[in-house]
């Protein structure tokens, strides 16, 4: 870890405001951090200086990623920065999750990632201050799939967003789930057929998992609106939830918006960025 001058001010800041208050000063965090958890790690990022909860988003990487490739690409760090909340990005086991039906070594041994990526979110939270009734999972590709079933299998998340992914598991509960998915995704098909990529994912369609959440959340029909190449269904539910699929003509296996480099993915787009669309998605829950 560096401690920044940035971190030195803030830390003077936080014992002046606690001695007139008269209260314990918050420990100071460093901007971001690779953390340990029982022979696994993931990577923290918290903007410096906050003295209160913060929501908490979890960031998972795809099939041979890393949670540190994600955060240098897919600009989460600088949304965190700009709208004070909390950032995790856990690391798969042989850079794969088991998500269900996929993938790789993680679902080849049945590794208990559900109760990895909650250990995560229970170890965060005693290290900095996080609203538990706001916290967030997103995912690229093998990690949007890892972020449906987080979201199908727990009550910790109050939303997820996939990107790229689909649905390979069970999923009885109901939540709110935002889908961004390119029709021209060769990997995870968007009608649902075989991909071609190295895990040759075969799930659900991803107009069929925006019904099955919408049916579950028992939404009305969604409103349908277009921008260009970008078409977005927002069913609006009770209790709160939102189902939406955002659907990107032409796009392959791609988080949009972002540095995020995959070989044989087709093609990609800046027709939106995911990452704010994700978080916009987020806050309004």
């Amino acid at each position: 870890m560096r401690f920044t001058m940035k971190a030195a001010a803030a830390l003077i800041g936080s014992i002046i405001v606690a001695g007139l208050l008269g209260t314990a000063p918050a420990p100071a965090r460093v901007d971001s951090a690779t953390v340990q958890l029982g022979g696994r790690s993931y990577e923290l990022f918290r903007p410096a200086g906050l003295l209160q909860p913060t929501p908490l988003v979890v960031v998972l990487h795809g099939a041979g990623g890393t949670g540190k490739q994600l955060e240098r690409s897919l600009g989460w760090d600088a949304r965190a920065q700009a709208n004070r909340f909390t950032v995790a990005y856990p690391n798969g086991v042989g850079r794969n999750w088991n998500a269900g039906l996929c993938c790789g070594q993680a679902a080849r041994s049945n590794i208990n990632d559900v109760g990895f990526i909650e250990q995560v979110v229970n170890d965060v939270s005693t290290r900095t201050l996080i609203d538990r009734q706001h916290v967030f999972v997103t995912g690229m590709s093998n990690g949007a799939m890892m972020a449906l079933r987080m979201v199908c299998q727990t009550a910790t998340f109050r939303g997820a967003a996939s990107v790229a992914g689909t649905l390979v598991t069970s999923c009885p509960r109901q939540a709110s789930v935002l889908q961004i998915h390119g029709t021209a995704d060769p990997n995870v098909h968007y009608n649902g057929s075989r991909g071609t990529g190295p895990n040759r994912v075969r799930g659900e369609a991803i107009q069929s998992v925006d019904a099955h959440f919408r049916q579950v959340d028992l939404c009305p029909p969604p409103q349908v609106t277009r921008k260009g190449a970008v078409v977005t269904s927002t069913a609006v539910c009770p209790f709160g939830r939102v189902v939406q699929l955002v659907t990107v003509e032409g796009m392959g296996h791609r988080w949009p918006g972002s540095t995020y480099q995959l070989p044989n993915a087709g093609p990609t787009t800046n027709a939106i960025n995911a990452t704010d669309t994700a978080w916009r998605f987020f806050s309004r829950l």
